[in-house]
C-alpha cells in the first residue's frame, strides 16, 4: 500500500471540504438576511400595496445597508455564541467527549486483564507515533468501536468499547489504536470538535425560530388589521427554523465528507505506524462480521459520530450522510487481496 500518497490525497481533499463548510456558513448568513428582508417587506403593517408587490424594485425598496448589516451581524452573533457555548461545554477536551459517550477512565493500576492489555497497546502506539501517552477510557458497549478526542495531544484521550477489547486480538487492537493516534498526530481531533461547535451554532438558529413560534402560541394573530407584528414574528420564526435545520442538514453533509477523507488518512497512517496492514484490515473485517457491528447505544453518538473509528449509527440518508467510508472500501485499500466478504 502506498500510504504516503494516500495521506497526501486525503489532506488535499479535506482542505477543499473545510472551505465548503465555511462557504455553507456564509450562504446561511446571506439567505437568512434575505428572509428577514422579505418578511419585513411583505408583512409590514404600515406598507402600502405598491410597496408590497412582488417586483424586484419593490423588494429592493425595503433593502438598506443598515438593515442587511444588522441582520447579518445578528446571525453571525447567534452562530458564534452557539459555537462558543458548545466549545465551552467541551473545554475539558477529550474527557468531555468520553464522558458524554458514557466512557469510564481506566485506572493505570487496573487488575482487569482486558483493560491492562489495551493500556499496553496504547502505550506501544504512543511510542510508535511519537506522541504523549493519552488517558484511556472504556465504553461498556458491545459494538466494536473507538475514538480519539481532544484539542491537543496534552488533553487527548483514547476511548474504546468493551466489545472491541474482547473481540480483537493484539495486532487488530494495535491497528485500531494506531488509527486513532493518526487523528491525534494530524490534528483531526481539533478539527472534529470545531465541527461540532460550528454545527451547534447553526442549529441554534433553528432553535431560535422554534422559540419565536412558541412565544406566539397564546397570542392572538390578526386581531388588528393594521398591526401585522404577530404575522411577522410567525413568518420569521418559521423561516429561521427552516433555515436552521436546512443549514444543519447541509453542515452534517459536509461534516460527513470531511470525516470520510480523514478516515482514509488515518487508515493509511495506521499501516505506517504498525507496518502491518492486516492489523487494521482484519479489525474492519470483524466489524463487518460482528452482530452489533460498530453501533453504539450512547445518546450523544450522533453528535460525535465523526470522531469514531467506524460508523457508530446507521445513516438515515444512504452513504451520502455516512461519516465513514464503506467497510469494503477501507478494507480494500489496506488489504487489496481480500475478497470483500466478511
Amino acid at each position: 500500500m502506498d500510504f504516503f500518497t494516500a495521506q497526501d490525497h486525503a489532506r488535499r481533499k479535506t482542505g477543499h471540504l473545510v472551505v465548503l463548510l465555511i462557504l455553507a456558513v456564509l450562504a446561511l448568513i446571506i439567505v437568512t438576511t434575505l428572509v428577514v428582508v422579505l418578511t419585513l417587506h411583505f408583512m409590514g403593517g404600515e406598507q402600502s400595496a405598491a410597496q408590497t408587490d412582488l417586483s424586484v424594485d419593490g423588494v429592493m425598496s425595503t433593502l438598506s445597508i443598515e438593515l442587511v448589516a444588522g441582520v447579518a451581524a445578528a446571525v453571525i452573533v447567534v452562530v458564534v455564541l452557539g459555537g462558543l457555548f458548545k466549545q465551552h461545554q467541551l473545554s475539558r477536551g477529550g474527557r468531555a467527549v468520553a464522558e458524554a459517550l458514557g466512557g469510564r477512565e481506566i485506572n493505570l493500576n487496573t487488575r482487569d486483564a482486558d483493560e491492562r492489555r489495551i493500556l499496553n497497546v496504547v502505550e506501544e502506539m504512543a511510542i510508535a507515533s511519537g506522541t504523549p501517552v493519552p488517558l484511556v477510557y472504556v465504553l461498556e458497549e458491545e459494538g466494536i468501536n473507538a475514538f480519539a478526542a481532544g484539542y491537543r495531544p496534552s488533553n487527548a484521550v483514547i476511548g474504546i468499547t468493551r466489545g472491541a477489547i474482547r473481540s480483537l486480538n493484539r495486532d487488530e487492537l494495535q491497528g485500531v489504536v494506531a488509527h486513532e493516534f493518526s487523528h491525534i498526530l494530524h490534528g483531526d481531533m481539533r478539527l472534529n470538535i470545531r465541527l461540532v461547535s460550528i454545527l451547534h451554532g447553526i442549529l441554534l438558529i433553528g432553535l431560535l425560530g422554534g422559540t419565536l413560534l412558541r412565544s406566539m402560541r397564546f397570542r392572538r394573530v390578526g386581531g388588528n388589521k393594521r398591526d401585522n407584528s404577530a404575522m411577522v414574528v410567525l413568518a420569521l420564526g418559521a423561516s429561521l427554523m427552516l433555515i436552521g435545520y436546512a443549514g444543519t442538514f447541509f453542515g452534517n453533509l459536509i461534516k460527513s465528507a470531511v470525516s470520510r477523507q480523514r478516515e482514509y488518512l488515518a487508515d493509511a497512517s495506521a499501516v505506517q505506524f504498525t507496518r502491518n496492514p492486516k492489523g487494521i484490515g482484519n479489525a474492519l473485517v470483524k466489524i463487518g462480521a460482528h452482530a452489533q457491528g460498530s453501533n453504539l447505544q450512547a445518546s450523544h453518538t450522533a453528535e460525535f459520530s465523526h470522531l469514531l473509528f467506524s460508523q457508530g449509527i446507521r445513516s438515515g440518508f444512504t452513504q451520502m450522510m455516512a461519516t465513514h467510508p464503506p467497510l469494503n472500501d477501507r478494507v480494500q485499500r489496506v488489504m487489496p487481496d481480500l475478497d470483500g466478504r466478511f
